[in-house]
């Protein structure tokens, strides 16, 4: 009775939300048919109501100007209606042209790296958010369980859930890796061989094609390299998970371990030191298939036993200890990461500084 009744309320919500119609039956006709491809979708990401609530997501997340200055309280000055109305008229009459992403290099606490930031303009990125409304449900119902990052109604917590599960059942040697440069290091041919699995629609594989190769502008150059979807792209995270599927897809967990992806961050759970090995290899592989490769200095093969070193996951640090309530029992203990305390004590300070000097008052 009570599936009965969701399925009712999930219709009814649909009804009185189009955007959502539209993409409960993407995800449906998807779901139906793993081998179809969808060639009539160019048409979705012009919709007027499609571009509003692309508008709404890319101003919720507010965000700063690309290139050309243009902020959201400009857009909101100039109209919103009138700024959709022009979007949607230069993308059916296949007019639009992003601009080059503003290139920024922010720093990563704990260490002298800065990781590099992309910053399309609003307008490419509300144009972005709409591909992203309407490619993400077909794409979802491809995508398999064990991946976490970026998708709708999962999280970095019920990624960390399957690693003190499977520790529990046993599987305590850990393989963990990220992956080099990901964002900046995918190959746009096998990127687009990836899209085009689903989608066959001249018009939005061109959008998506134009959208990659607008390249980045750096010190008043602008460089249009061959590889990436950078990172601070709306639709950069959908487009590496679609992607990096093919590994989630190829991966034999009853051969291998269980693998649990975030987004270019993975763990994979073993049983023995020979599985865990033979896990390495095969992510290797998988990867390299994918012109990616794991980052030398985050990869390693760690042994969840009291006294061990750990291992860093989603921003918590994670040790197997010695209950201090029962006595011979040992569990997977979790804490904040040094690195995402010093996020922390950063985000704290910036916030805290002065903003000026203080004066004695005059007398």
């Amino acid at each position: 009775m009570s599936a009965v009744m969701s399925a009712s309320s999930a219709a009814v919500g649909s009804m009185s939300d189009p955007v959502r119609a539209l993409q409960h039956a993407l995800y449906r006709s998807a779901k139906a048919d793993p081998e179809r491809r969808f060639h009539a979708l160019h048409d979705k990401v012009f919709r007027r109501d499609v571009l509003q609530r692309a508008w709404g997501a890319v101003r919720a997340n507010k965000g700063a100007p690309g290139i050309d200055a243009t902020t959201l309280a400009d857009v909101e000055e100039y109209g919103v209606d009138q700024f959709l109305d022009e979007l949607a008229d230069d993308l059916r009459h296949r007019r639009w042209r992003p601009l080059p992403a503003r290139r920024v290099f922010i720093p990563k606490p704990g260490t002298v790296e800065k990781r590099p930031l992309s910053i399309p303009g609003v307008r490419d990125r509300v144009v972005q958010a709409a591909i992203k409304i309407v490619l993400e449900p077909i794409f979802e119902a491809d995508f398999v369980p064990c991946s976490y990052g970026f998708r709708p109604k999962r999280s970095a917590h019920d990624a960390l859930q399957v690693l003190i599960d499977q520790s529990w059942q046993g599987k305590r040697w850990v393989v963990e890796t990220d992956i080099a440069n990901c964002f900046e290091a995918i190959p746009f041919d096998k990127l687009m061989q990836a899209v085009e699995e689903r989608v066959s629609d001249q018009g939005v594989l061109r959008l998506v094609r134009v959208m990659l190769r607008a390249g980045v502008m750096q010190d008043g150059l602008v460089r249009r390299p061959v590889t990436g979807t950078p990172q601070g792209g709306v639709a950069s995270p959908l487009l590496a998970n679609i992607h990096l599927h093919r590994i989630d897809r190829a991966w034999d967990a009853s051969r291998h371990g269980v693998l649990v992806r975030y987004a270019d961050d993975a763990i994979v759970m073993c049983d023995t030191r020979e599985q865990a090995e033979a896990a390495l290899a095969r992510l290797t592989v998988l990867l390299a298939d994918l012109g990616l490769e794991p980052k030398a200095a985050k990869t390693r093969i760690v042994h969840l036993v009291e006294g061990g070193s750990g291992l860093d996951f989603l921003g918590f640090h994670h040790r197997k200890v010695e209950s201090w309530r029962w006595r011979g029992k040992r569990y997977l203990q979790s804490w904040p990461s040094t690195r995402a305390r010093q996020r922390v004590r950063a985000q704290i300070k910036a916030i805290t500084a002065p903003r000026c000097r203080l004066t004695e008052p005059t007398r």
